[in-house]
């Protein structure tokens, strides 16, 4: 007691923001009487832009729109997604931000997933388009939800404050690629078993710097995900999909009553996930599809299957799956170990069979990606092209 008496009220001051500083670092947070006002500056949140979600006829089971809906945004795996950084006008920013999220994707390469990402030039080329219109909020699609976003001028991704300053530095990009993964919020999960103090809720993001009314806090916040899109029953509250939450907003679990701080990056279970729906791919191993002859699938839920065509002639083909089944199947060409998109369709919650008709040239490769949905009836799902 007696040194802490001999410290200087400067020195104290400095003392206590070095202790503030370690104990952010460890995710510890303060409790505060007031969860509008909360020890730490608020921070600002990702903002999930509206989609219309997928309906489904009433001869459609619950187990089949439970797997859809967990795998429906999910890209199929060995996909090359190309970014692009908007050049021009309010949607540009300098290198200097640019590179923040240049970093998010590398921390989702490291993870070793079938998934590549590249950076391009040309905004025809990309599925996602990155802007850093300011006031914007930060955002982004959920996985093939981008397919449906005009190419010209539309962005898929925004980064609208500077993360320059943004204490979580990477992890806001990290988050985002994530949703453009496919993956939601963890803080939705209606497995967490999380009892909101609502009103509460409202008013800490009603208030700066997110500023959001009540719908919008409703929805990326207090409305749960329905059960089916989710992986399993387990709640990560250190997921990077999840938000950070001040002192006050939880009433239970108990222990998250004085606020919830994520651990910070990919936790374990965000790379089990990416990795079970996005496992690595040995592309040299493909069986080939041959012309008029059916292969069996024999795939689990979310499982794929990849094979290689080589046309026998250049003529206009069908590519088809057979059985009651819901698959996505999707068709790329290889242009110099350069999968290029060419074709796909969907068919879950469907009474059809996914189906692609296109033209097809001799001494051209091709790879053809199957992901099952799911099995609703007895007898396995294959596919041919003739």
């Amino acid at each position: 007691m007696t040194e802490i008496l001999q410290i200087g009220s400067s020195q104290l001051e400095q003392l206590i923001k070095r202790i503030e500083n370690i104990e952010s670092k460890l995710g510890i947070q303060r409790e505060s009487k007031d969860a509008t006002h909360p020890a730490n500056e608020a921070l600002k949140y990702c903002s999930l832009p509206k989609v219309p979600p997928q309906t489904f006829n009433s001869n459609v089971s619950l187990d089949r729109v439970r797997l859809i809906q967990l795998i429906s945004k999910k890209w199929v795996n060995g996909t090359k997604l190309r970014y692009y950084f908007f050049e021009k006008g309010d949607y540009a920013a300098g290198n200097d931000q640019k590179d923040i999220v240049r970093q998010g994707f590398e921390e989702w390469k490291k993870v070793g997933i079938g998934i590549k990402f590249e950076e391009v030039r040309s905004m025809s080329e990309a599925e996602i388009r990155i802007g850093f219109l300011q006031g914007d909020g930060a955002w982004s699609y959920i996985g093939r939800d981008i397919l449906t976003i005009p190419k010209q001028g539309e962005r898929t991704m925004n980064f609208g404050w500077d993360l320059r300053t943004d204490p979580r530095r990477v992890d806001v990009p990290v988050h985002e690629i994530g949703h453009t993964l496919g993956f939601p919020h963890e803080h939705q999960n209606p497995f967490a078993g999380i009892v909101w103090n609502e009103e509460a809720v409202y008013r800490y993001f009603g208030g700066p710097p997110n500023k959001w009314d009540r719908e919008t806090t409703f929805f990326n916040i207090l409305q749960k995900l329905a059960p089916g899109e989710v992986q399993g029953t387990q709640w990560d509250p250190n997921s990077i999909m999840h938000y950070a939450f001040a002192a006050g907003l939880i009433d239970r679990p108990e222990q998250y009553r004085n606020g919830l701080n994520p651990a910070g990056g990919l936790s374990e279970r965000d790379l089990q996930q990416a990795k079970f729906f996005y496992p690595p791919l040995d592309e040299s191993s493909y069986p080939e599809l041959k012309a008029s002859h059916s292969e069996v699938l024999s795939l689990a839920p979310a499982e794929q299957k990849n094979f290689v065509i080589n046309p026998p002639a250049t003529q206009s083909y069908t590519i088809q799956t057979f059985g009651k089944s819901d698959t996505v199947m999707v068709l790329f060409e290889d242009i110099n170990g350069d999968l290029k998109y060419v074709d796909g369709d969907d068919d879950s919650g469907t009474d059809t069979n996914a189906q692609i008709n296109v033209r097809l040239y001799k001494g051209r490769r091709y790879v053809l990606r199957i992901r099952l949905y799911s099995n609703f009836s007895t007898g396995e799902t294959s596919v041919m092209f003739w």
